[in-house]
């Protein structure tokens, strides 16, 4: 392999891993493949988008040379962010809830971000960032956006995001799996990954589902009476996200933060697969596929982010 220009030639080509001993262990009919993101530069699947959303804005004119970046971030865009900019050479600021795991404020700073702390919604939680907590983040940014005349990437509306699933998570993992892959289910937050890799998936007779924290099941229209779980990085009770627009789904599954936090524990001491609680809310839900409709079947899922974001949390206690 030759050297890369620089490391955001890097974000591409993650392994696809098959979890034979936990289906196995769990007797399940089918395959579970875990397409491992977490292996990315920034340790998440959002450095995709960042690289997207960047090199889409320079080509357009829409961020000039030099000009600050901003974005709204639990922590994984923001680090993928991070990482552009300090290759592209953009000043960039965070803008993140408190609520969020410090691990990810540190790490932005580390690579050389200023972050914006937001205080959380009264009565708000550590750990848990809730729709409240998100609207005053985008306040924040909004307002910071104007002071420092920065682009805002805007992950939520920003087309770059779905796209880079949609040429490259989506076809990757149709070509990893020979293309057997009969199902898809994917964590929402942006919808930037669900809405991708669907728009590739789909057409190929493969049935992709969004997965909703219980109790912040705003997508389906379902229940939205707990706002407050500890799944980072989605379940904001946003039932209009753009990048779902137009995505036909096959269903929408819900998971517990207990679920999440049990399928990201099996997750790495069955295979030595080290997610997040977006990966075991993944995980979670692609077993429920597999006990039900899509008995037999071939599961996919995105292993989003690292567990090393979240040492803090109690999702390694």
């Amino acid at each position: 392999m030759e050297a890369l220009p620089n490391i955001l030639h890097a974000i591409a080509d993650t392994p696809l891993v098959e979890l034979s001993r936990l289906t196995a262990q769990l007797g399940l009919r089918g395959r579970l493949l875990a397409k491992c993101d977490y292996l990315l530069p920034g340790f998440s699947k959002k450095d995709r988008a960042a690289r997207a959303i960047m090199e889409a804005a320079t080509a357009s004119g829409a961020l000039r040379p030099g000009q600050p970046v901003i974005e709204l971030t639990s922590g994984n865009m923001g680090t993928g962010l991070a990482i552009a900019c300090a290759v592209m050479g953009h000043p960039f600021i965070a803008v993140m809830s408190e609520g969020n795991s410090m691990e990810r404020a540190r790490m932005m700073r580390a690579l050389g971000a200023e972050v914006a702390l937001v205080p959380q919604a009264p009565g708000g939680r550590p750990g848990q960032v809730s729709g409240a907590d998100l609207a005053l983040v985008d306040d924040a940014t909004r307002r910071l956006t104007a002071e420092r005349g920065a682009f805002r990437a805007d992950q939520f509306a920003h087309a770059g995001n779905p796209l880079a699933h949609e040429t490259g998570t989506g076809p990757e993992i149709w070509a990893q799996s020979g293309g057997s892959v009969t199902a898809f289910a994917d964590f929402a937050g942006s919808g930037g990954t669900l809405g991708g890799v669907a728009r590739f998936l789909t057409p190929k007779g493969v049935r992709c589902y969004a997965v909703e924290p219980k109790g912040a099941e705003a997508i389906s229209g379902g229940a939205t009476d707990h706002p407050d779980h500890p799944i980072q990085g989605g379940g904001y009770l946003m039932a209009d996200l753009a990048h779902l627009s137009d995505v036909p789904l096959a269903g929408h599954l819900t998971v517990t933060g207990d679920d999440a936090r049990e399928a990201a524990r099996l997750l790495a001491r069955s295979e030595g697969i080290f997610g997040g609680f977006s990966s075991g809310a993944n995980l979670a839900a692609a077993i429920q596929l597999l006990r039900g409709p899509e008995d037999g079947g071939t599961v996919a899922f995105v292993v989003c982010d690292s567990g090393l974001k979240y040492l803090s949390t109690d999702l390694w206690e």
